[in-house]
């Protein structure tokens, strides 16, 4: 994509094409009075960002704002304050966000990494060209459904303004599954393990689904996220009904690609609308991802609440309610092993960053390693 390329406003308002309104008119006002131009990132690269602005397009430094905590690092979809008059031109503050996409770096240092703000839908791209990895979609859909904190993420206080972001899954290169049958049991398998999310079946090759999506996302910010070969480029362009990101085919063996985009990009729909383009996600830890994981796995947290015990690790405990639904085949094996996994990753990210609850962690394993020991020297009584 051509940074030159992008529509050049000729005021504020001509900002509306990107997401402007009156609620960020009202959070930009002290920077209006400063002398300031508002500005959507629609793109970050190497300490830069290209920026649109009701005077055109212009590519700023944001030394200015630079922070230790990586949460606060400008990202695509951010609303930022530019001062219009320097040179170079630097950005000089970032708006709070409504909401934020993030997920856990690699590191040992276990910090968070925003990929993409002030979201009002999250797309999960996945490829019909290989087998459903419903664990992968389930961690996608646990982080998506986390995502309504964005204030909270730069150190605000108050309520976001607006809904939260609205989770999508499309299930692309839908041609690749040309018995309808077939589709539609996939479709149900993806519904089974995201409660209340719409799934959508698209084909970029034969426009199966397009024109649905592209009223779906017509009104407000979208993120297109999966793995590469997911086919988000090739959504990206037939959407835009140009090609405007690079793409390249898929590897048949596993229906990977390579990562074409390597940067997170804005884009402007014909029909209304922002996309967001992102990277092929190799990774997707997860981060402060507890809430979205309980709506993930709803159904458990239903059963959990009729459990005998209020602190039921659902393991072993008489009257487990949820053990009881493995037992007479209700709630799969499958989904339950999932739903730990991914408590306990949440759970120990959670920890490496809250002194608090790694005490609280260390209590609970000691408490529940002398209940462990207790029941066994029981247990040895008895038999003796």
């Amino acid at each position: 994509m051509s940074f030159s390329s992008l529509p050049v406003p000729t005021s504020s308002h001509a900002l509306s094409p990107y997401g402007w309104d009156e609620d960020w008119a009202a959070a930009f006002a002290p920077y209006a009075e400063q002398g300031l131009l508002p500005g959507r990132v629609v793109r970050v690269d190497r300490g830069q960002c290209d920026l649109v602005t009701p005077e055109g397009p212009l590519r700023a430094d944001t030394a200015f704002v630079v922070p230790r905590d990586p949460m606060r690092v400008i990202c695509t979809g951010d609303w930022v304050a530019v001062d219009p008059d320097g040179d170079p031109q630097f950005v000089r503050a970032l708006l709070p966000r409504r909401t934020a996409f993030v997920r856990s770096t690699s590191s040992q240092r276990s910090e968070g990494q925003v990929l993409a703000t002030n979201l009002d839908h999250i797309v999960i791209c996945v490829s019909l060209a290989v087998e459903l990895d419903l664990g992968r979609l389930e961690r996608f859909l646990a982080l998506a459904m986390s995502s309504s904190s964005g204030d909270a993420l730069l150190g605000k206080s108050g309520t976001s303004v607006g809904a939260d972001p609205q989770p999508i899954v499309l299930l692309t290169k839908a041609d690749l599954v040309p018995d309808v049958v077939t589709l539609s049991h996939l479709v149900q398998d993806i519904e089974g393990i995201a409660p209340g999310v719409q799934v959508l079946p698209v084909s970029s090759a034969t426009g199966e689904g397009v024109d649905v999506f592209r009223a779906v996302v017509s009104g407000g910010t979208s993120v297109l996220l999966g793995i590469s070969g997911a086919g988000k480029s090739t959504l990206a362009n037939t959407l835009l009904g140009e090609d405007v990101m690079d793409v390249k085919a898929a590897r048949d063996v596993d229906g990977k690609g390579r990562h074409t985009t390597t940067t997170r990009n804005l884009l402007v729909l014909p029909g209304g609308g922002v996309l967001i383009d992102t990277p092929g996600l190799r990774g997707v830890g997860l981060w402060d991802a507890e809430a979205g994981v309980g709506q993930v796995f709803s159904e458990i947290e239903d059963l959990a609440r009729q459990c005998r015990f209020h602190d039921c690790a659902h393991v072993a405990e008489p009257g487990c309610v949820v053990l009881a639904a493995l037992e007479d085949g209700t709630l799969p094996e499958r989904r339950l092993e999932s739903y730990r996994k991914l408590l306990r990753e949440n759970h120990r990210i959670a920890a490496k960053t809250d002194a608090r609850l790694r005490a609280e962690t260390m209590r609970e394993w000691k408490r529940r390693g002398a209940e462990g020991r207790a029941a066994m020297e029981f247990k040895r009584g008895r038999t003796r």
